[in-house]
């Protein structure tokens, strides 16, 4: 078998998108590790915790301050919260390597298809972790505060404020990658866009249900990432129908 030219061809393929991934992967890697050394210099892991707390900080009473219970907490945070500021930076360099590894086994008509929900999943992604920091967090932080007792004193510690940041702007962050899996869906043909609008009212109803499991147990937040979430879903059901136009076969379009 191992005399077989078909066999020896498919191999060296095989071994050739290896070395192809493996490059494509090192790129990428070496993109996040630059900006994360530039991010490092300017403006630093501290000034970037700071604005990442700043919502918070906003929501407490004057002069108040995050705590760090750990002892090398106040070095790790800092060095997760800048990691994560690289990697989002980056983002458009990582997906570039995606796609200069993927696009030259598509059509061309395949390549309509990919390279929009590439930048659109990124670009959403970003709008949806920005509309969390920049509305989400200081509404939702008032909010929590006002029904803290006088008689404590409200320190949040850094580390939990990391993860609930992080678990917030993900969800967020996904939540707005909706139009792109109904655009999927209906590009794949595994849903029709009537079909979609026939179950309407059950994603509502699962819209909400998402927000109260992923949120933390407020209205104002539920209501922040539900009604995001419908509207997404609409938006989706209206670009979907143009998406499949546009990324057609040429027998499909025939």
């Amino acid at each position: 078998m191992t005399d077989d030219p078909d066999f020896a061809a498919a191999k060296d393929s095989f071994i050739s998108h290896l070395f192809e991934l493996r490059n494509r992967i090192m790129k990428a890697s070496a993109g996040i590790l630059i900006v994360f050394g530039i991010l490092m210099l300017m403006p630093g892991p501290g000034a970037i915790y700071d604005f990442l707390a700043q919502p918070m900080i906003a929501a407490l009473p004057p002069g108040s301050k995050l705590i760090a219970t750990g002892v090398i907490t106040p070095f790790l945070v800092p060095m997760k919260i800048t990691l994560l500021a690289a990697f989002m930076v980056a983002l458009p360099w990582v997906l570039y390597q995606a796609w200069a590894f993927v696009a030259p086994g598509l059509y061309a008509h395949e390549k309509r298809l990919v390279a929009p929900l590439v930048i659109s999943t990124s670009v959403l992604f970003l709008f949806g972790v920005a509309f969390c920091y920049f509305l989400v967090f200081g509404q939702v932080f008032k909010f929590i505060y006002t029904f803290a007792p006088q008689s404590i004193s409200f320190a949040p510690d850094i580390e939990n404020y990391l993860d609930f940041v992080m678990t917030m702007c993900l969800a967020f962050g996904l939540t707005f990658e909706v139009p792109v899996v109904v655009i999927v869906l209906v590009r794949m043909g595994l849903v029709s866009v009537e079909k979609l609008k026939s179950i309407r009212p059950y994603v509502i109803v699962g819209a909400f249900v998402i927000a109260a499991i992923v949120t933390p147990p407020d209205v104002m937040s539920q209501l922040f990432l539900a009604i995001p979430l419908c509207l997404l879903f609409e938006l989706g059901l209206l670009v979907a129908p143009l998406f499949v136009r546009m990324t057609q076969k040429p027998e499909e379009t025939a």
